[in-house]
């Protein structure tokens, strides 16, 4: 869906969509103009309203932190030039998500250059600011002048991604925690589909069981493996000529990235409590998250053309995607706080991402109000 003007802030019907491009859907408000007393000319800022449910994580009352996470950076996207592709996103958690209440973007020009431009973005519900990050975009310069990365994951863990096919290994859960796994599996629960991404958690228990690694918790790693849901393309008409020519010309590439950032966050502070053999706590919680995109061009782009039959001008909407590997684990856990880190690889061992989330994890309530 392309943005539209004119629609109010706060419309409560929101959609439940499946595809990526559904669930990052923005409606264009009025831009307001807002006069500061140091400048002659008021500054211009560009507002977008969701139009999609977020998904929530435990069937519960709060929003996937993810959404509102990629969506700030997909609403910044839609007020840069074309060529403008995200690199680097610092965002705060502000107040948790509410399900029932559209997400209202404001988003701030800070700069506009040739080579890079930044946008501030808050996110509101009915007014209160939830969420607010800064989000910066660069031009390819198409210069490859050094290079430097770690070994791939895919060569470090080869046996354990190569023994099973990304679409044979479970769905990654609601909650990967073992209350929630084993009610799942009792009937107790039912899983609601995640929307916008088909993400897998893989099997790493044999890998995690060894005593080095149980003696050094950073040394516990998750791997899970991603794809996109649907076209990524706001016609559903296009053809598969139509949309590898817009990928080819980088018209894709915003919408892409913001998937990786929306992937990064699934599950992400879970890993910490289990790979401490910490059981049981009173409240978790994103405080910060950063996502650096170390890569632009064709090692983010979300569609295996190598798998598509050029004959096949029907199921556009079930394009053969990429599977990307996201290699998770905590190196710091502290005073009611933990760490988070992440590494994003392409299919071909491109590290195309990296992620650091700040988070709160306390095992016993304060006497004081907290947050």
């Amino acid at each position: 869906m392309s943005p539209q003007r004119g629609a109010p802030d706060n419309d409560d019907e929101l959609t439940s969509p499946h595809s990526f491009i559904e669930l990052m859907a923005l409606q264009r408000l009025e831009d307001t103009l807002v006069s500061h007393p140091d400048t002659t000319e008021p500054e211009r800022i560009e507002r977008f309203r969701s139009l999609a449910t977020p998904f929530n994580p435990g069937q519960g009352t709060r929003s996937f932190g993810g959404h509102v996470y990629a969506q700030s950076a997909y609403a910044a996207s839609k007020t840069v030039g074309q060529g403008l592709v995200i690199h680097d996103m610092t965002g705060t958690f502000i107040l948790g998500g509410r399900l029932d209440t559209p997400y209202v973007y404001t988003v701030r020009h800070v700069r506009d250059g040739f080579m890079y431009s930044t946008r501030s973005v808050d996110a509101r519900q009915e007014g209160k600011i939830c969420f607010s990050c800064i989000c910066s975009f660069k031009r390819n310069e198409k210069q490859r002048l050094f290079h430097h990365q770690p070994i791939s994951v895919q060569t470090r863990f080869d046996s354990i991604l190569s023994a099973k096919r990304p679409e044979d290994q479970p769905l990654s859960p609601s909650v990967d925690s073992e209350w929630w796994i084993e009610a799942v599996r009792q009937g107790n629960i039912s899983e609601h589909e995640f929307p916008g991404l088909d993400v897998r958690k893989t099997d790493m228990k044999d890998y995690n069981l060894a005593e080095d690694v149980k003696q050094h918790p950073e040394r516990y790693r998750q791997l899970t493996q991603y794809r996109l849901k649907g076209s990524p393309d706001e016609d559903p008409t296009a053809s598969l000529a139509q949309i590898r020519e817009r990928e080819e010309n980088g018209e894709y590439d915003n919408l892409y990235a913001c998937a990786h950032m929306y992937s990064s966050d699934k599950n992400s502070l879970l890993l910490i409590p289990r790979s401490l053999g910490i059981k049981h706590w009173t409240e978790m919680a994103s405080l910060t998250l950063t996502v650096i995109v170390h890569q632009h061009g064709e090692a983010l782009r979300m569609v295996d053309w190598e798998s598509v039959d050029d004959s096949d001008v029907g199921g556009v909407s079930e394009l053969p995607m990429k599977w990307f590997v996201q290699e998770g684990w905590t190196p710091r856990a502290a005073e009611n706080r933990a760490t988070h880190e992440s590494h994003l690889w392409s299919p071909d061992g491109t590290l195309l991402a990296t992620s650091l989330q700040d988070s709160m994890l306390r095992l016993r309530k304060l006497g004081t109000a907290n947050l």
